[in-house]
């Protein structure tokens, strides 16, 4: 009787024991399987979000599985799970909504990727509409540049002169057509998306002397939206004003021509280059270009010619330079070379 009487409630202690360890197993499996879904929708739904960069699903598989061999329910390591999800800030879907629905005031911008070598490949997710064949351009590696997305053209921004540092169009003759009915809105405004320390302020141009120059022209633009949004200063540079007025005014007109006769699309790279130590404009130290270019690419003809300028009042409109010559001179890749025919 003794005997069964110390038996009897072991064996109760025995059973609820192993009802806690089966609870305790349940939970863990419940959390592991939550863990799982969550980080494979994440990656789903954008991969670029893993430490790494871009995963493929190959890669991420075979990580995903590695790290459940080394997973014992009985004994979870909260560790082994979480150290291949992305950090915790990037797992606040909070601010993936916060920032898909503020798009419309926040849209694109970027920061390049780092650079290689030198140079940096340009990513504009955003906005790869504005680019031919979507080959994204590679620039010199710099400090301070931004990628900024607009309705009508593209922008690569330098924190270091304030200003661009080539603005894409993709334009076509009904989009010329469409410009004509637009009234010039003349209201320029300063880029808030940029840091203040990265970007121009209206008060740089006052009693400057210089011209706010356009690098994307107001009369390129096809809706009151496009035509607001390129008074922006990100799309400005200071433009000495008998040139902007003069020789500049006719190349952006002939190429508007260019572009009515056109077949098909063409696209647009305009933006300025300077000297090593450039003069400057303002309380910002806004750098003045020494020289302006734009870029013109036919995508039907496959043909491709660059306007290349002084920024003085003595410059006059004369041949353009290639593509070749363009790329020595500046360092900027912005054609795929195997598109040019």
């Amino acid at each position: 009787m003794t005997i069964l009487k110390f038996l009897k409630p072991r064996k109760r202690r025995s059973s609820r024991s192993k009802k806690k360890a089966q609870s305790r197993r349940f939970y863990r499996t419940v959390l592991l399987s939550a863990l799982i879904s969550f980080a494979v929708t994440t990656w789903l739904i954008n991969p670029t979000l893993f430490k790494g960069g871009q995963n493929s699903a190959a890669t991420f598989t075979t990580s995903l599985g590695e790290r459940l061999s080394q997973i014992k329910l009985d004994k979870l390591d909260v560790g082994a799970v979480t150290e291949w999800l992305p950090d915790i800030d990037q797992l606040n879907p909070i601010q993936w909504v916060s920032s898909a629905l503020s798009q419309d005031q926040q849209i694109g911008l970027q920061s390049p990727p780092a650079s290689v070598n030198g140079y940096q490949q340009t990513s504009f997710s955003q906005c790869p509409q504005f680019f031919p064949a979507r080959h994204l351009p590679i620039v010199p590696a710099a400090d301070g540049l931004s990628e900024l997305c607009f309705t009508p053209f593209a922008i690569l921004h330098s924190g270091q002169t304030k200003t661009p540092v080539f603005v894409a169009q993709r334009l076509n003759r009904q989009m010329l057509l469409d410009a004509k009915a637009i009234s010039r809105a003349d209201r320029f405004y300063e880029e808030a998306r940029l840091p203040r320390a990265h970007r121009s302020a209206l008060s740089d141009y006052q009693g400057s002397g210089f011209d706010r120059g356009h690098m994307a022209p107001a009369g390129d633009m096809h809706n009151e939206e496009a035509m607001a949004q390129s008074f922006s200063l990100a799309n400005i540079v200071p433009q000495n004003a008998q040139h902007n007025r003069g020789a500049w005014s006719k190349i952006e007109a002939d190429t508007r021509k260019y572009v009515s006769r056109a077949q098909g699309d063409v696209y647009i790279f305009t933006g300025p280059v300077y000297e090593e130590r450039p003069e400057t404009i303002g309380e910002r130290k806004v750098a003045i270009p020494k020289y302006l270019y734009k870029l013109v690419y036919d995508e039907t003809t496959g043909k491709a010619w660059v306007h290349w300028h002084e920024n003085s009042a003595d410059t006059r409109v004369g041949a353009p330079i290639s593509y070749a010559e363009f790329v020595q001179r500046t360092g900027l890749h912005l054609l795929d070379p195997e598109l040019l025919k």
